[in-house]
C-alpha cells in the first residue's frame, strides 16, 4: 500500500511520528511532506529532525508543486495528516492548494481518495467546525486526536497508539495498538 503523511505545526507531531513508525511496520510505502513549522514541533516535541524523520520514507519538500503525487493521474491509497494544524484545515476545505501538503489532500477528495486529517485544537471555533463540516462533505475524515480510556490505557504512549490506531483502521492497515471494545 502507497501512504502520504502530512506532519503539519499543530502539538502533537507524536502521532504523525508514531503512526509512520506503524506504517513502516507493516511495509507500506510512505512519502512525508512536513511543513517548516511540522519540523520546528516536531524537533521541539521529540528532538527529531528532517534526518530520522526520512528514516521512515521519501520526505518532500511541501513548497515543491512540481512533485508527482501533486497531480491526480499518480497514485496512492490514502493521506494522513498527523497532526493537521487548523491552518491546514483551513486551506483543504477552501482549497488554497498553495503548498504540496495541501494539494494532495486536494488531489485525495478529487480523486475519491482516503483522506484523513488528525486535528489537535481545542476549543474548536466556529470557523474551525465549518471548515471541519466542509471537509466530511467533501469525503475526508475529520479524526480529532481524542483517545479513548476503555482500553484501560497506563502511559501516554497508549492513549497516542489508541488514536493511531482508530487512523490505521480508516486506512485499512490491520494493527493491535490498542484493545478494542468489548474484547
Amino acid at each position: 500500500m502507497r501512504f502520504i503523511v502530512g506532519i503539519t505545526g499543530a502539538s502533537g507531531s507524536i502521532y504523525g511520528l508514531q503512526l509512520l513508525e506503524s506504517l513502516k511496520k507493516s511495509g507500506a510505502d510512505v512519502t512525508i511532506i512536513a511543513s517548516k513549522t511540522g519540523l520546528e514541533i516536531l524537533k521541539m516535541e521529540t528532538g527529531m529532525g528532517k534526518e530520522g524523520l526520512a528514516s521512515y520514507g521519501r520526505l518532500l519538500d511541501n513548497q515543491d508543486l512540481m512533485a508527482p503525487m501533486a497531480s491526480g493521474s499518480n497514485t496512492f491509497d490514502a493521506v494522513v495528516v498527523a497532526p493537521c494544524s487548523m491552518k491546514t484545515l483551513a486551506c483543504i476545505a477552501n482549497g488554497l492548494a498553495s503548498s504540496l501538503m495541501v494539494r494532495v489532500a486536494e488531489v485525495a477528495l478529487k480523486e475519491r481518495r482516503k483522506l484523513v486529517l488528525v486535528t489537535r485544537e481545542t476549543p474548536l471555533s466556529l470557523i474551525d467546525i465549518k471548515n471541519m463540516e466542509m471537509v466530511t462533505l467533501a469525503g475526508g475524515v475529520v479524526l480529532p486526536a481524542c483517545p479513548g480510556f476503555y482500553h484501560s490505557p497506563r502511559t501516554m504512549e497508549d492513549l497516542v497508539d489508541h488514536v493511531v490506531g482508530k487512523v490505521l483502521d480508516q486506512i485499512g492497515v490491520e494493527h493491535s495498538l490498542f484493545k478494542r471494545w468489548g474484547q
